[in-house]
């Protein structure tokens, strides 16, 4: 299967490599965003860090962000890459995305983030919502998977 790339690759522009991973965290139909301090909304997850599995920095970047743990990861829907800029870190970044589903997770812990919001919304919503690409491509992977599933 094809990579996804979304955002647009910038000749004789350096990128900076940074390794994502996220999670798709949904219950009762309402799917978990986490929203930045600059507005925007994101899969919870984010950067791998030297050393750790995809999983390992999945289930760190719950616990740091909306205080999800334990987690049992379930299906890993693929990889989406993609180009942006940051203008709060003046970079540019090539992005590949790794993102998962979530058999279960436990909710009872604050996240040890508190300069996020963590907030639910149903399907279309998020879609709407999501800032990245790549993030949108998962939702709609896991979305186009439960519909083969039946559920």
């Amino acid at each position: 299967m094809e990579i996804p790339v979304f955002g647009e690759k910038i000749e004789d522009v350096n990128y900076t490599a940074r390794y994502g991973v996220h999670a798709i965290v949904e219950k009762d139909g309402k799917f978990c965003l986490v929203q930045a301090p600059n507005g925007a909304f994101f899969l919870p997850g984010g950067e791998i860090e030297n050393g750790e599995s995809k999983e390992e920095a999945l289930k760190r970047e719950l616990i740091e962000e909306i205080g999800a743990d334990p987690v049992l990861i379930g299906d890993y829907l693929g990889q989406a890459d993609e180009y942006f800029y940051s203008s709060h870190r003046n970079q540019h970044y090539y992005n590949p995305a790794y993102i998962y589903a979530l058999k279960s997770f436990n909710l009872d812990k604050s996240p040890l983030e508190d300069f996020n919001n963590v907030l639910w919304f149903d399907y279309e919503t998020a879609l709407e919502k999501l800032k990245r690409g790549s993030h949108k491509w998962g939702l709609e992977i896991w979305k186009s998977l439960q519909n083969k599933k039946g559920n």
